[in-house]
């Protein structure tokens, strides 16, 4: 299988096309058909099928594609969205979100684990998958993704939104770190113990940074987090 990206010089903030090539015989299953714009190949190398009750439910989404070649399709990107295709080798023991996934090739199997009570009432998620076999999946993630290795001992605290995918043998607890201010004003950590490594996207954006470049007033921000209700009242 071949992949090639291709976006515009003209536009940088616009979205990048994906142009998928298989050869004769390579299967791809993929979970996003709608975002196909072109395909070139024998008419009968796309089969379109409902996901079973578990795919419904983790992707939100009823049909998925899957492709045969010798073909190859375009699939569009929205702005702002990256795709990252990762190998998967027999062992491999990282727990993904089933959210990101694009797409999957033949021989990759999917197991799911079931995230702890406390864990699911604060961060409002239920499972995380474990792919097994050998193949390679393709993760839509917002901005770029960084791989961090992690310690024993000493935790590695992450932003929840931003945690792409970790050991199954991890150690994670729900925490914030910092003084009193610093703990009062962060979202959700992972404080994440173990080995191996995660991966992280950078993209969430809580439109903080934007709204400090667009207003280059100090004192009205201080008024607004000084004065009750300051937020709404003072633009």
């Amino acid at each position: 299988m071949q992949l090639e990206w291709q976006q515009s010089a003209t536009l940088p903030h616009g979205g990048q096309a994906m142009i998928v090539k298989l050869a004769e015989a390579e299967k791809l299953h993929m979970l996003h058909p709608g975002q196909i714009i072109a395909y070139e190949g024998p008419s009968a190398g796309r089969n379109d099928r409902l996901m079973d009750v578990k795919g419904m439910y983790r992707k939100r989404n009823l049909i998925r594609a899957d492709f045969t070649g010798p073909c190859r399709f375009v699939s569009s990107l929205p702005p702002g969205f990256n795709l990252i295709p990762i190998r998967i080798d027999a062992g491999s023991d990282l727990l993904y979100d089933f959210r990101h996934l694009f797409y999957y090739t033949a021989g990759i199997t999917m197991q799911t684990r079931l995230l702890k009570l406390k864990n699911i009432l604060i961060t409002r998620d239920i499972i995380k998958v474990k792919f097994g076999g050998e193949g390679e999946i393709g993760l839509l993630t917002r901005g770029a993704v960084v791989e961090l290795e992690l310690h024993p001992n000493q935790p590695i605290y992450v932003d929840s939104r931003s945690l792409l995918a970790y050991p199954e043998n991890a150690d994670l607890r729900l925490s914030v770190y910092g003084n009193h201010l610093a703990s009062q004003h962060m979202h959700y950590q992972w404080a994440i113990t173990g080995s191996g490594s995660v991966l992280l996207h950078s993209g969430h954006d809580h439109g903080e940074l934007e709204e400090h470049l667009e207003d280059n007033s100090l004192f009205k921000r201080i008024l607004r987090e000084v004065i009750p209700f300051g937020g709404i009242f003072i633009k």
